[in-house]
């Protein structure tokens, strides 16, 4: 659940007619696959895509579209380029490597080969183990018993009872609901201590976009919406919060959770590497190249934008995340992050790298034939790796 969902995508329309969402990519307009970022954080996620690769059958295929992939191909090509990252070799040295060992596509993006880049974080929390009345606002578990279909409204009043119990209790309703957005979140207690959360469920309901509420009633231009203008407005007008909030009738239940936050397969996510794509179109697991822009805040507290280029693994997926023109990237936790999840709606490229055919490779020598040699056939001796 990425922050897309809270604030409002609107994603441009793939043309109907394109064959194939994924396209091979002339030599000429490849571009420089030189990675800027550091590459410790590169080698945990390749290890990550291999933890799930290695929960599946060799033999199973990832569909790259213009070609399907055995998981035995593609763990081979992931583990070459891990062993060949241990040295932490220059991004020239890198990119040889990957260009040896993989081809190259592209996503047709919306049409046009871009794509709408977003990010994703994991959001802290004032919260306390206690209610107060300055911790007031409850972060609830799932609840026992048949499914949940009450509304928002109705969950926050109370009916859920004794079914359900509060994990704990945040300060402000404002950051609990961009928790559930995002999925997981670090609860900072008042004596420094953390406590980390993760999605547990839902009531079912239907999401509505408050963005989209607050667009449509005139309150904020879509040109300038983001999560930060919404929170700020949000903050602005406590008056409207309830009604504003209870426009979203989905409501996410949370439990502990232990280590860094994870995505939908199962392994923890990278900051800065993980990246959320529809599965339909992008294997899940697989190596990408992105390039795009991501803020940074200056000095003077203006937003700036900085180049983004480097290697991603397809690691998550999202409720807006669909189709080959969306791609989100997980950023993390702190400010920077938050900042990235924040202000990010930019034009981006994602390449996609498909492990190349496996060599065939010769038979090794044919050994004597043992009964014209005068002795009985070994058959432990006599059969022979086909590679």
């Amino acid at each position: 659940m990425l922050w897309l969902i809270a604030i409002g995508a609107w994603p441009h329309a793939v043309p109907a007619e394109t064959p194939r969402p994924l396209r091979p990519v002339a030599e000429t307009e490849l571009p420089a696959l030189l990675d800027a970022g550091d590459t410790a954080s590169l080698r945990e996620a390749i290890v990550q895509s291999l933890a799930w690769l290695a929960r599946k059958p060799l033999g199973a295929t990832l569909d790259y579209g213009t070609r399907k992939v055995t998981v035995g191909d593609q763990m081979r090509a992931l583990e070459r380029l891990l062993a060949f990252l241990v040295d932490d070799p220059a991004p020239d040295a890198v990119e040889a490597l990957v260009l040896e060992e993989f081809d190259v596509v592209k996503s047709i993006g919306r049409g046009d080969g871009t794509m709408l880049v977003t990010g994703y974080h994991e959001p802290i929390v004032d919260a306390s183990l206690t209610r107060s009345a300055e911790y007031r606002v409850p972060i609830l578990t799932a609840p026992s018993g048949p499914r949940v279909t009450l509304t928002r409204a109705e969950i926050e009043s109370g009916r859920l009872g004794s079914s359900t119990r509060a994990l704990a209790w945040a300060r402000n309703p404002i950051d609990v609901f961009f928790m559930e957005v995002e999925g997981s979140g670090t609860l900072r207690l008042p004596d420094g201590d953390e406590i980390r959360v993760g999605y547990a469920g839902s009531n079912g309901r239907p999401y509505r976009s408050i963005a989209r509420l607050l667009i449509d009633e005139g309150h904020i231009d879509r040109d300038v919406m983001s999560m930060r203008v919404l929170r700020e407005w949000l903050e602005a007008n406590p008056h409207q919060l309830a009604r504003v909030l209870h426009h979203n009738q989905s409501y996410v239940f949370f439990a502990r959770r232990s280590g860094p936050p994870v995505g939908s397969l199962g392994v923890p996510l990278t900051p800065g590497r993980s990246i959320a794509t529809d599965p339909n179109v992008f294997p899940q697991g697989s190596l990408g190249f992105l390039l795009t822009q991501r803020p940074r805040r200056a000095d003077g507290g203006e937003i700036t934008w900085a180049p983004v280029s480097r290697f991603v693994l397809s690691q998550d997926v999202g409720g807006v995340i669909r189709g080959p023109g969306r791609v989100d990237v997980f950023w993390g936790r702190g400010p920077d992050a938050e900042l990235a999840a924040s202000e990010m709606k930019q034009d981006g490229e994602l390449y996609v790298l498909v492990p190349k055919p496996a060599v065939i490779r010769p038979l090794p020598p044919v050994p004597p034939d043992p009964q014209v040699a005068g002795g009985p056939p070994n058959t432990s001796e006599a059969r022979q790796p086909l590679a």
